[in-house]
């Protein structure tokens, strides 16, 4: 009966860590610690499709780079502030790629 009770305490948790990863994933956000409650997280997520960055709905690509974070909590992979620096960063990776290797 111990053997069962633990397999089954055993079978509940891993599909209680299932249903937690699939949360946190809906949104893009791969992992996510909070390091200072309420305060500071470090999350990691995938980068937004260079091709999607130039319109007004940028989205994630699963098969890209990963953003690592460090921040707020509250940060969103596809926010203003994510949207923005990885606008930045593609225009400096078109730069370098095309005018300095000239």
């Amino acid at each position: 009966m111990k053997i069962a009770t633990s397999f089954l305490a055993a079978l509940l948790f891993t599909g209680a860590l299932g249903a937690l990863n699939n949360a946190a994933a809906e949104d893009g956000v791969l992992l996510k610690q909070e390091d200072t409650p309420g305060s500071y997280c470090h999350e990691k997520f995938p980068a937004m499709s260079g091709s999607s960055l130039a319109g007004n709905d940028p989205e994630l690509n699963p098969t890209g780079d990963i953003i690592d974070f460090y921040g707020p909590c509250d940060e969103k992979p596809t926010g203003n502030d994510q949207v923005e620096s990885q606008r930045i960063e593609n225009r400096h990776h078109w730069v370098d790629s095309f005018y300095v290797n000239q």
